[in-house]
């Protein structure tokens, strides 16, 4: 892995300019144009043949170099979040009034994959190493969708193992379990009528958006204590004197595994109609999007964390630390040990402002929060996440501090730590059979053999635009 290893630190500097032009773009998913055409150009120059739109999705696409097995694949991300443009200062300033940043990282997220895959790459190229490398570009993680079509394109079946990673307060790997979630819009249609006047003469829309949400706050004592039920109105009509003709609730449902979701998810269809029918407003069902849960994978997951810990954590400067520190001084009271409660993480770690170490597994069979694409590719690869210490101890995830640090060097040097350590796991895997004939055999015992079926609605294979 030495030729691979030194073209990464070659590269330090372009590699860090890539990811701080994606940070600049600030793209949100489906609409990342600029940031997928700068990485999937990155790699088409270093050799890689680019399958484009996959998925139906114009910012989709799927980079591969070399021939036969074994086929590893790197997964890269690179949208944005609305609402969290911010300077790399450690007070809140805005770039854009209003506008998108980096507040997850993902702008680091898919250079740092690129950067492992180029790699390996090498490796190949200079007959160090047989098989496929494929970087996998993801649009619209955030809102859940990119990889679940992707998917149901069936660009990951082939694959023998699956790496990623994603910016975080510790340098480790997750090993505990993401929610499966299902996005789900029910809009109402009533009549309009005067509100003061004549209310006998319309039909409420917002009021059976209301009857609803009544019921599903009823349902959460009847669901399991680890399920997540959340929703926005969305509409709720136009002015107060006239009978609402339209309104919609956009709902998110989550549980720790697809089976459980897929047992509360008819309940919720059964409480919309009640609503309908209460009301007399007709009901339309807008399936965004649903994601299984993440299953990682033991046997990966020990081949990345011995890896991160032969590779070595990233080294921050002087400087590093100094703004670390200011950055921690816009922490509310508590939120170091809030944040890292949330996620299983040891509270003696709060007692950092910056991981300097490879934490050895700390979340293995935990349920973690919040709910990610990457599970769908899970449950059809034996798969492995990778986390760097991108951001403050005690950060919170979706935060203008997150997005700060992710354009400057405190993320920059987490991403090329994690880019070196996934490299050499990739170098691992593909080298070494037997590490994936048993990843598989493990893949196989925890999915009890059963072939992954899509959560989406067999018809739907194009999603729809969310931001």
């Amino acid at each position: 892995m030495e030729k691979g290893s030194q073209w990464i630190d070659q590269k330090v500097q372009e590699l860090c300019g890539l990811s701080k032009t994606i940070w600049e773009y600030a793209e949100v998913g489906l609409r990342e144009e600029k940031s997928a055409a700068a990485l999937a150009g990155y790699l088409e120059k270093e050799g890689f043949s680019i399958q484009k739109g996959v998925g139906n999705m114009p910012t989709a696409f799927v980079a591969s170099f070399g021939q036969g097995k074994p086929i590893l694949g790197f997964l890269g991300e690179y949208d944005s979040l609305a609402g969290l443009s911010q300077k790399t200062v450690p007070t809140r300033e805005e770039v854009v009034p209003g506008g998108a940043g980096h507040g997850c990282g993902h702008n680091l997220l898919g250079v740092g994959s690129l950067a492992s895959a180029v790699a390996l790459k090498k490796e190949i190229e200079g007959g160090r190493l047989k098989g496929t490398v494929r970087f996998y570009g993801c649009p619209a993680e955030e809102t859940l969708i990119g990889k679940v079509f992707m998917a149901k394109a069936g660009v990951f079946n082939d694959l023998d193992a699956a790496i990623t990673w994603h910016p975080w307060v510790v340098n480790g790997v997750w090993g505990g379990q993401h929610l499966a979630m299902n996005s789900v819009r029910f809009a109402f249609y009533g009549r309009t009528a005067h509100a003061a006047a004549a209310p006998h003469m319309g039909i409420s829309a917002l009021d059976a958006v209301e009857l609803m949400n009544i019921g599903v706050n009823f349902l959460r004592e009847h669901v399991i204590q680890e399920a997540r039920l959340h929703y926005v109105i969305t509409n709720g009509g136009g002015q107060p004197n006239v009978v609402p003709a339209e309104a919609e609730v956009w709902y998110y449902m989550r549980a720790p595994h697809r089976h459980q979701l897929e047992e509360i998810y008819p309940r919720i269809l059964k409480i919309a109609e009640g609503a309908s029918l209460m009301t007399g407003a007709r009901l339309e069902i807008k399936f965004q999007v649903g994601c299984y849960d993440y299953l990682p994978n033991r046997v990966v997951s020990e081949v990345v964390l011995d890896s991160f810990r032969k590779t070595g954590a990233p080294k921050f400067s002087e400087e590093d630390f100094v703004f670390a520190k200011s950055l921690e001084q816009s922490f509310t009271p508590g939120q170091k040990l809030s944040v890292l409660g949330a996620s299983n993480i040891p509270p003696e770690y709060g007692e950092m402002t910056l991981h300097t170490d490879v934490a050895p597994f700390y979340d293995w069979g935990k349920t973690l929060p919040g709910s990610t694409d990457v599970g769908d590719v899970s449950w059809i690869t034996p798969t492995a996440q990778l986390t760097a210490a991108t951001f403050v101890m005690g950060t919170a995830a979706h935060s203008w501090q997150a997005t700060a640090a992710s354009g400057m060097g405190i993320g920059q040097k987490a991403m090329v730590a994690a880019a070196k350590a996934m490299a050499l796991a990739g170098y691992e895997l593909m080298s070494k059979p037997d590490l994936l004939k048993r990843a598989k055999e493990e893949f196989r015992k925890n999915t009890g053999g059963k072939p992954y079926v899509s959560p989406l609605p067999p018809e739907m294979d194009k999603p729809q635009m969310q931001l």
